[in-house]
């Protein structure tokens, strides 16, 4: 059975000392035994939230990574620099870095290798947008985005990934896939994995749902049997998140 996963993406919120205050808040509300807790968090409170999570199961993790290890990338933060951090997971290809920062299927693919490369966990996300989805072509780009993001990679290697459906539509807009919606984006993905890689990739592989999730919706999206989890946006940045891990498995 894969273990559920609930990773919040606080994305450019928080000064590093609020995210101290913020970090201290909740780790005492969240149990996570039956489900793994990831927090991603902006590069400037990677430590400081790292420090106030020691000695609890909560994981922290990267935004966004370069797919060089080093050299002229001003503002970029690489790999090696993750991993030497013990910053176990990292977001590729989210949609607002796609939309707003020219991230591309292949450098997606790039960055999936190299986090790979250098033991790291990515969480890979995938999603159509609106008009897309009006015009009836959602399955064609969930499968090219997912074909395209995990080309060269083995079904090993994809036994370690994570892949986040999160509908452009429904981030950040207080509009939510329905349950039926989601579950087959998700199945759709998983169906993809295991024609390219093999059943063993396919049912390994753990796909989040992220968009707009919220305690209200968190239970019945996380129930069903190709959603492991939830990407989770403004809900992660409240006291209310420990709700969200709840319907995970976590007390």
């Amino acid at each position: 059975m894969r273990k559920k996963v609930v990773a919040g993406n606080w994305k450019m919120n928080f000064t590093p000392s609020k995210a101290a205050e913020f970090a201290r808040e909740i780790k005492g509300t969240i149990n996570t035994d039956a489900v793994e807790v990831v927090v991603c968090v902006p590069y400037v409170s990677l430590q400081t939230v790292q420090n106030e999570f020691k000695g609890t199961s909560i994981k922290v993790g990267a935004q966004n990574m370069h797919y060089m290890d080093k050299g002229a990338y001003t503002g970029e933060i690489s790999g090696v620099m993750l991993k030497d951090m013990d910053v176990p997971y990292v977001i590729i290809g989210h949609s607002e870095r796609r939309e707003r920062f020219g991230e591309t299927d292949t450098t997606v693919n790039l960055k999936a290798i190299k986090a790979l490369e250098h033991g790291l966990v990515p969480i890979i996300c995938v999603g159509e947008s609106q008009r897309q989805r009006k015009e009836g072509r959602t399955a064609g780009v969930l499968c090219k985005q997912t074909s395209l993001a995990l080309d060269g990679l083995s079904a090993e290697d994809v036994t370690k990934i994570v892949i986040a459906y999160e509908p452009i539509w429904a981030i950040g807009t207080g509009e939510v896939a329905t349950t039926a919606q989601a579950e087959e984006a998700c199945a759709l993905i998983r169906e993809e994995v295991r024609k390219l890689l093999g059943d063993t990739a396919a049912n390994a592989v753990r796909i989040l749902y992220g968009g707009s999730v919220t305690p209200e919706n968190a239970g019945e999206l996380f129930a069903m049997p190709n959603i492991d989890g939830g990407l989770v946006g403004g809900a992660s940045v409240v006291p209310s998140f420990e709700k969200v891990v709840h319907f995970g498995g976590g007390k």
